[in-house]
């Protein structure tokens, strides 16, 4: 993407806070001077390329992750932000938020999401991420075009679920924790909204 603007070792990408869509935030994503930061401004070097945080949108973003999504990028820069504008008011049961995810069974599950599952939904702009695992059941958060998508169930119970219990057969369920309704760019329109 950068190269193909002029003048590429100039530039940075910047991504700042635009406002809130559902429960979450809307971003502005693009390149830009790097020259052009202030000393507020958060300035960090990713694979070769600088990343400037407007000084009123780091806090919004402190801990959140860029993905790029597919193989070389193909399915896009995602976001991943912890913090939300109603961060107050957590819509998973606070067991569920806390859970402890270094054991093995937790790990494992980690794994095959980020070699086999995360890949192949990165290409819709989706992710899977472990939210907990509690007894046999892991709960998973998804995002991205994921969330709201009306395919996610049938990619949860088809796709995801069936990975998961093959690698870790101590999982006997996998669990949905997403906040469907609140996606704002779904692969597929639901048609339950």
């Amino acid at each position: 993407m950068r190269s193909q603007e002029s003048d590429p070792d100039k530039l940075a990408l910047w991504i700042e806070v635009a406002g809130v869509s559902g429960s979450n935030y809307s971003y502005d994503v693009y390149f830009q001077n790097k020259s052009d930061a202030s000393s507020d401004d958060a300035v960090i070097e990713l694979d070769g390329v600088a990343v400037v945080i407007p000084s009123a949108s780091i806090a919004l973003v402190s801990g959140a992750k860029l993905d790029l999504g597919g193989e070389d990028g193909a399915g896009g820069l995602i976001i991943i932000n912890p913090n939300s504008p109603h961060s107050d008011e957590p819509p998973l049961p606070e067991e569920l938020l806390n859970a402890d995810l270094s054991g093995p069974v937790a790990q494992e599950i980690i794994r095959v999401l980020q070699e086999e599952i995360n890949p192949a939904i990165a290409s819709h702009g989706g992710r899977a991420d472990l939210v907990a695992v509690v007894d046999s059941v892991a709960y998973l958060q998804l995002s991205g075009g994921c969330q709201g998508c009306g395919m996610a169930s049938v990619t949860l119970s088809q796709g995801i679920e069936v990975a998961i219990k093959e690698a870790v057969p101590e999982i006997t369920s996998v669990r949905d924790v997403t906040d469907h309704m609140n996606g704002s760019n779904p692969y597929y329109g639901s048609s339950k909204k």
